[in-house]
C-alpha cells in the first residue's frame, strides 16, 4: 500500500476498507500455503478458491520451507496435531518470517491435550505470528489465561470469559492481531479494536467454519502485506455475511445444503455486498 492509498484509507470506515481489500485480493489472487487438518483441508481449499485466492496444501517437512517462501501467506492450523506436522509448521513459519510473509495461526483445541498445549507453545515461541484466530478458549490459552477446553469447541466454563479482554491479552502477549470468533467477533491488535456482527447459529453445526475463516484471513493478509488488522476484520466480516446469506438461501433445508450454500455465498462476495452488509463497530 503506497502513501496515497494510506491517506485515502484513513478516512474510510472498516467496511469500506474491507471492500477495498476484497477487490485487491480478487485482482492479485494471492497464493495461500495451508498446513491444516485433514478434516477440513478440502473446505479450506475451496473457500480460498471461492474468495479469489489460490490454495496450496503442503504439509511434508521436506517441502514446506520451499512452498512457504513462494506463498503470499501461510496458514497454520492445529486441528489434527502431530510431531511431524509441528516440524513442518515451524520450518514453514521460520521461512515465512524471513521473507516477511504473513503467518496466521489457528490453535485448534490448544488446551485440550498435552500434545496440543506443547504444539501451541512451540509455535508461539518459534514463529512470529501476524494473526491469531480462534474461539475464546483457544485465545485465552494463547494469552496465558485460565481456560478449559472441550475438545475443539468452547467449554461451558469459558463462555463467561470476555472475548475483548481475552483478545487484548493475547494481542499484547504475542504482539500480533487477534481475532476471536463467537456471537460477536472481536478483532484487536492491542491499539485498535473492531466488533463484527453477522453469521448464523447454523455455522456451529457445520465442521470447518472456523478453519475456513482462518484460511480467509490468510487470503486477505496475503493480498496486501503490512497491516494484519484490516485483513483479519475483512475475513471475519466476509464470513459473517456469507453465513447470513447461506442461511437465507438454504438454512431451512438443513446442514448439508447450508454447507454448500456457504461456499456459494463466499464466491458471490463483492465490494458492493461488503459495503452494504458488513456490520463492524470500530473503537
Amino acid at each position: 500500500m503506497n502513501g496515497e492509498e494510506r491517506r485515502e484509507r484513513g478516512g474510510m470506515s472498516m467496511a469500506e476498507q474491507a471492500a477495498l481489500l476484497l477487490d485487491r485480493l480478487q485482482r492479485r489472487r494471492p497464493l495461500v500455503h495451508c498446513i491444516t487438518n485433514y478434516v477440513t483441508a478440502n473446505d479450506c481449499a475451496n473457500i480460498l478458491l471461492a474468495i479469489g485466492a489460490s490454495p496450496i496444501m503442503a504439509d511434508d517437512p521436506e517441502e514446506t520451507e520451499e512452498i512457504a517462501a513462494a506463498a503470499s501467506a501461510l496458514v497454520l492450523n492445529m486441528g489434527t496435531p502431530s510431531r511431524r506436522k509441528l516440524e513442518a509448521m515451524i520450518r514453514a513459519g521460520r521461512r515465512a518470517n524471513e521473507k516477511g510473509i504473513p503467518v496466521i495461526l489457528d490453535p485448534v483445541g490448544a488446551g485440550a491435550s498435552r500434545l496440543r498445549r506443547e504444539m501451541a507453545e512451540s509455535l508461539i515461541r518459534e514463529v512470529r505470528v501476524d494473526i491469531l484466530r480462534g474461539n475464546v478458549s483457544e485465545v485465552s490459552f494463547a494469552a496465558g489465561l485460565a481456560s478449559r477446553e472441550k475438545g475443539v469447541d468452547v467449554s461451558e466454563a469459558d463462555r463467561g470469559i470476555d472475548r475483548t479482554e481475552a483478545a487484548l491479552a493475547a494481542a499484547r502477549r504475542l504482539g500480533c492481531t487477534v481475532a476471536v470468533t463467537g456471537e460477536v467477533d472481536v478483532v484487536t491488535d492491542g491499539r485498535r479494536t473492531a466488533r463484527i456482527r453477522g453469521g448464523s447459529s447454523m455455522m456451529a453445526r457445520v465442521t470447518g467454519t472456523g478453519c475456513m475463516t482462518s484460511a480467509l484471513a490468510g487470503a486477505f493478509a496475503g493480498a496486501e502485506r503490512g497491516d494484519a488488522f484490516p485483513a483479519a476484520v475483512a475475513a471475519l466480516a466476509s464470513m459473517g455475511i456469507a453465513g447470513e446469506t447461506a442461511f437465507e438461501k438454504a438454512g431451512h433445508l438443513g446442514c448439508g445444503s447450508f454447507h454448500i450454500a456457504l461456499l456459494d455465498a463466499v464466491g458471490g462476495l463483492n465490494e458492493k455486498s461488503i459495503r452494504e452488509r458488513a456490520e463492524i463497530e470500530e473503537g
